[in-house]
């Protein structure tokens, strides 16, 4: 049987989702496979906190979990009958002793989970289809547990979309699709690729994270990045080349540019979940020479004294 998913977690019974998902990303991110090849503790590690949030990262397993119905693997458990902890006063959760009509009747090398299993339509019994004793209750078989896995992907990926592989919890991998438009904390969702179980396979949960980007950031859903210029083209205007995540493109800086100005590229920003592409935003950023030149020191120094300049200062 697995830990406890909140000991396995490293975070309180009482912690919010909030903090259980950081908790995840964390422990996921320390020990995924690809962070430390070979490292078999590392992978087990891995497969333990991927199968503590299956538990506790999903709302609904949580309360089965909180409240005693399923345990740590996501299999359900069962309470006695008339509340008494067994068959009529028992001495464990079902009782190891029974009391019986001629006493007490032993119970010991018995799986009775087994034979509940097939009594609640869990098992191969005759009544398995309907659930229960001839159909009065019980439930439908269960299905197999979700799995779970976290996936980087780059800001161009996330524009375009493609296909990227991702390793689950269970030690299998999948070809993923990406679709355009993906964003931050997305969950893709695949029926079907779960853990078995006897009323279908469960489904395998795929949180997207987007790595940062070197050349750009997003701020208020918008792409924006910082574009450095020569002085000449500040003061004279021009085509400067310009990257964006398509490949660059030549942007006309207008006459007497500051550094701060903003210029918009139509179409080269984020896509929204139909594909349709935002702007890109450029920040100018004048910049000089790493070596200064002795012509524009010689002009910088009749400027000043000619021409006197204080900019604004806000």
């Amino acid at each position: 049987m697995a830990n406890d998913p909140y000991t396995e977690l490293g975070v309180s019974r009482t912690a919010s989702a909030d903090e259980i998902r950081k908790a995840f990303r964390k422990l996921a991110k320390a020990n995924h496979p690809d962070q430390n090849p070979g490292d078999k503790a590392a992978e087990e590690r891995f497969k333990r906190v991927s199968a503590a949030f299956d538990i506790v990262g999903d709302e609904t397993k949580r309360k089965k979990f909180d409240a005693g119905q399923i345990d740590a693997d996501g299999r359900e458990t069962f309470g006695g009958f008339g509340g008494a902890g067994g068959f009529g006063g028992g001495r464990g959760p079902w009782g190891q002793r029974g009391g019986g009509r001629g006493g007490e009747a032993e119970f010991e090398g018995v799986d009775l989970n087994d034979i509940l299993g097939e009594m609640f339509g869990r098992g191969g019994g005759p009544n398995a289809r309907r659930g229960g004793f001839g159909g009065f209750g019980g439930g439908q078989p269960a299905k197999g547990a979700d799995v779970r896995a976290r996936l980087d992907i780059d800001l161009e990926e996330a524009i375009r979309g493609g296909k990227k592989r991702v390793a689950f919890s269970d030690g299998r991998t999948l070809d993923v699709t990406i679709p355009a438009g993906a964003q931050e904390g997305q969950v893709l969702r695949l029926k079907g690729q779960g853990q078995p179980g006897r009323g279908g396979a469960g489904d395998a949960l795929i949180e997207l994270a987007v790595k940062p980007h070197k050349l750009y950031r997003v701020e208020n859903g918008t792409l924006v990045m910082d574009l450095p210029i020569s002085v000449p083209d500040a003061v004279l205007g021009g085509k400067v080349e310009a990257p964006t995540p398509d490949g660059p493109v030549n942007l006309n800086v207008p006459k007497g540019s500051n550094s701060g100005a903003t210029l918009r590229l139509k179409g080269r920003g984020l896509s929204d979940a139909k594909g349709n592409r935002g702007d890109l935003l450029a920040r100018l950023v004048v910049t000089l020479p790493e070596t200064v030149d002795p012509e524009l020191q010689k002009l910088a120094e009749v400027w000043r004294k000619d021409r006197p300049y204080a900019p604004k200062r806000k």
